[in-house]
């Protein structure tokens, strides 16, 4: 997942796939030597895959932001 000090925090199967899973990780300097870490979010249709299929960095000063959007959204959304 790029960066010099990759730490998956929480891996979880992915709904309504028989394989998939999103991975949470924090990676050190994503970008090369002197960029910011990040919070990478990674999916994976194959458990056993090294390389997500698609994945996002979110800088940690957006996280808050962040997780209040997608809790708002479960909330307008998710029971439907």
């Amino acid at each position: 997942m790029g960066g010099k000090n990759n730490t998956v925090i929480k891996t979880f199967h992915l709904a309504d796939t028989k394989n998939g899973v999103i991975s949470i990780s924090h990676l050190e300097e994503p970008y090369g030597d002197g960029s910011f870490p990040v919070v990478s979010i990674g999916i994976s249709l194959k458990k056993d895959s090294n390389e997500p299929d698609w994945k996002a960095h979110i800088p940690y000063e957006n996280l808050d932001e962040l997780i209040d959007a997608l809790k708002e959204t479960k909330e307008r959304f998710g029971n439907k």
